[in-house]
């Protein structure tokens, strides 16, 4: 088992593929299920695109239009405000979308498609540091 530390610079995807793949070529098991969790409630983790960065650009914008900040006058009806107008916004989101994820490993290899990879999804403006953790089952 590890934790992987992603530092965020705001809402956006951050790709740590390559990350997951060099801490796997190191273990001793070669097949196995990957299982990956955040640690937080304002942030997801996702497998998506990672050829086109427009797909990237895409889903955060499509995400801060489905559920913006509480200034928006159509989220008025939120009470959770006093850690300012993404948090609120930044919980409904990841509560939409997963905060872990299984992936197959086969020897020793993510058994990602060829345009895939794993991402964590920050929902909050500011920076943070987010941790994922992972163990490789078999």
């Amino acid at each position: 088992m590890t934790t992987f530390t992603i530092s965020t610079q705001g809402q956006g995807l951050y790709e740590f593929t390559r990350d997951v793949q060099t801490w796997l070529a190191a273990q001793t098991k070669s097949d196995g299920l990957l299982t990956l969790f955040v640690r937080h409630t304002s942030c997801s983790l996702l497998v998506q695109e990672n050829a086109d960065p427009e797909v990237q650009t895409d889903l955060r914008q499509f995400f801060q239009r489905l559920v913006p900040p509480t200034t928006d006058p159509s989220m008025s009806y939120l009470t959770h405000t006093y850690e300012g107008p993404d948090d609120m916004p930044a919980h409904i989101k990841a509560a939409m979308m997963p905060v872990s994820l299984g992936i197959p490993v086969q020897v020793g290899r993510l058994a990602l498609g060829t345009w895939q990879g794993i991402y964590l999804f920050e929902h909050r403006d500011h920076p943070h540091q987010r941790q994922v953790v992972a163990y490789l089952s078999h």
